[in-house]
């Protein structure tokens, strides 16, 4: 009885979504483990992929605490590790959400550039990517920037406004992360479509 219990209980582990949440070097990046926290609790299995100028802000334990797996860091972390973690990452994922996301990030995913773990998997993975921007009001407004996110809108990448509100810089303006509730619920209608 046990045994047929463990199967169906495997079986359901596996039918879970995989999101693996790619998180940047941002301010905003404390309410990234409130989103682990929630993904967790809506029973989605979280893989957290930290840009290494994020590990400035946080942690990596933080959020294996929060997500009870490995934090991917490096794209030769593990010199041991049978597995391409990039690859394998890629092709776990049933949902890429990078929140959240610099400008730098969003012009290295549009610019094809991979020069660390997290844009290796964003540019190998065939499942949908959900990018959730955090900056200055002025890095956001940046014609380049825009074009960036531009090109990306028209590659099919879907976008989380971020909102009005206070700045890192003390000001009034756009380029806060939109709230978790709505990044949540952006997850669950990405992953319905």
């Amino acid at each position: 009885m046990q045994e047929v219990f463990n199967k169906r209980i495997t079986l359901v582990k596996d039918k879970r979504k995989n999101i693996v949440l790619g998180v940047t070097a941002s301010i905003a990046i404390y309410k990234a483990c409130d989103i682990v926290r929630r993904l967790k609790d809506e029973g989605f299995y979280v893989s957290v992929v930290m840009s290494p100028e994020a590990e400035k802000f946080i942690q990596p334990i933080v959020f294996q605490s929060l997500s009870g797996n490995k934090v991917y860091r490096g794209l030769f972390e593990d010199q041991g590790a049978w597995e391409i973690e990039h690859i394998s990452l890629a092709e776990k994922a049933d949902l890429v959400l990078v929140a959240p996301a610099t400008a730098n990030i969003i012009a290295k995913i549009a610019g094809g550039i991979c020069d660390d773990l997290l844009t290796c998997v964003i540019c190998a993975t065939k499942a949908k990517i959900l990018i959730a921007p955090a900056m200055n009001e002025n890095m956001l407004k940046n014609k380049i920037t825009q074009s960036n996110i531009a090109k990306l809108k028209s590659l099919g990448h879907k976008f989380i406004e971020p909102k009005t509100g206070k700045l890192a810089c003390g000001k009034i303006g756009s380029g806060c992360l939109a709230s978790v509730e709505e990044i949540i619920k952006e997850v669950e209608r990405n992953l319905a479509t």
